[in-house]
């Protein structure tokens, strides 16, 4: 059964991927116009990093709930279908947001579904790849930042062309999502016996090297403020020109995504295969240079290299951190692991979002020299410690 399993395996990332690719479509239409939507309500760069934050902390904390949850009853499948059903319901409320308020409560509610799903998730695309791991992780990263691309290329053709409010945008975005859950249904998953675990948010059942990573992913966690900033940041270059302060950075954030998807799943087969920990380092230090480039440049054409720089680092970082997490953790606690990782990273975004919006009022420049520090110490960290990993 375990052999037939994994012959499936492949097929699995796949629908797990077009799972992805369709809502991400769906989130992707209302990421880039969320900082938009957020500051034409009234939002400052105060309540962009609350906002930004709070999303990712919500959906983290639950993540190590799920996991556990699901590692205990060996079962996958309920937590994701519940997780991307539940997403699609709460940004369809978006859309009927007054105040800067709602926004805060219904993309808080959005991002539970996301918290549900993940972790469960991520712990059968690594049952269905287990010695592809990074292939896997890579692969599944690449069609779900596809439909990113896809989604955020929609929403500018359509802000171009058609003109729509944010508010109709979020409707229409919110409708697509219901539609990722159709590949769902053909995905398998093993059967894993139920286990006589106990949860535990302490770090103590988890190795010492997984301990360290953590502490190290945590650190980069400060610098990986929300994307919000990065697109206003592009926006300030359009001062006086509404329109284009709106169409460029959409644009830019495109650029972004294209870097993402394109170079996910070749740098998850290369992790593979030179070692996630060397990826890793690569990644944070890219991710630093760019902070620091936001910093210093302000032009367009300087914007379209960071941006494509951004999406680099991130196409490094992202799954390799998930593969890395799936090395270092024993096979019985695999989804706990990872959302026990996931919860600490969460934690840490509403802080970090909201000390980028207080250094924004300082200047901006000074958001991403912070961003571009905190990345270097995880470099730093990361060498220090090289001793504890083994790839």
């Amino acid at each position: 059964m375990k052999r037939k399993f994994q012959k499936f395996g492949g097929i699995n990332v796949i629908l797990l991927g077009i799972v992805s690719l369709i809502n991400d479509f769906s989130s992707e239409m209302i990421i880039p116009i969320l900082p938009l939507f957020i500051t034409s309500l009234g939002g400052t760069s105060l309540i962009i990093g609350l906002i930004g934050g709070l999303r990712e902390s919500i959906e983290s904390i639950l993540k190590v709930f799920s996991g556990f949850w699901s590692d205990k009853i060996g079962k996958r499948k309920p937590f994701i279908f519940t997780g991307y059903l539940s997403s699609s319901i709460f940004k369809l409320f978006l859309a009927f947001s007054t105040i800067w308020q709602h926004v805060l409560i219904f993309t808080g509610l959005e991002r539970v579904g996301k918290g549900v799903r993940d972790a469960p998730r991520d712990a059968l695309i690594s049952e269905s790849m287990p010695k592809q791991k990074g292939k896997g992780f890579g692969l599944h990263r690449s069609l779900d930042t596809t439909g990113a691309v896809l989604g955020s290329i929609a929403v500018l053709l359509i802000l171009i062309f058609f003109n729509l409010t944010f508010k109709n945008i979020i409707i229409i975005a919110s409708i697509i999502g219901f539609f990722s859950l159709i590949p769902l249904f053909f995905v398998k998953e093993p059967k894993i016996k139920p286990k006589k675990i106990k949860l535990s948010l302490s770090l103590k059942q988890l190795p010492k090297s997984l301990k360290i990573f953590i502490m190290i992913g945590g650190i980069f966690a400060f610098a990986n403020f929300s994307y919000m900033f990065f697109i206003l940041k592009a926006g300030l270059l359009f001062e006086g020109n509404i329109r284009n302060a709106i169409i460029f950075p959409i644009a830019l954030y495109i650029l972004f995504n294209i870097f993402y998807a394109s170079l996910a799943m070749p740098f998850g087969k290369l992790s593979d295969k030179i070692g996630r920990r060397k990826m890793l380092i690569t990644g944070y230090l890219l991710f630093s240079l760019t902070c620091i480039g936001f910093a210093i440049f302000n032009s367009l054409p300087a914007f379209i290299l960071l941006f494509a720089l951004y999406g680099t680092s991130y196409a490094i970082i992202i799954a390799g951190q998930k593969a890395f997490v799936s090395d270092l953790s024993p096979s019985k606690l695999r989804a706990t692991a990872l959302g026990t990782f996931d919860t600490t990273i969460g934690l840490i975004a509403l802080p970090a979002s909201l000390i980028a919006g207080a250094l924004w009022i300082i200047h901006p420049n000074v958001t991403f020299i912070f961003g571009g520090l905190m990345s270097l110490l995880a470099v730093l960290l990361f060498v220090i410690f090289s001793s504890y990993f083994k790839n």
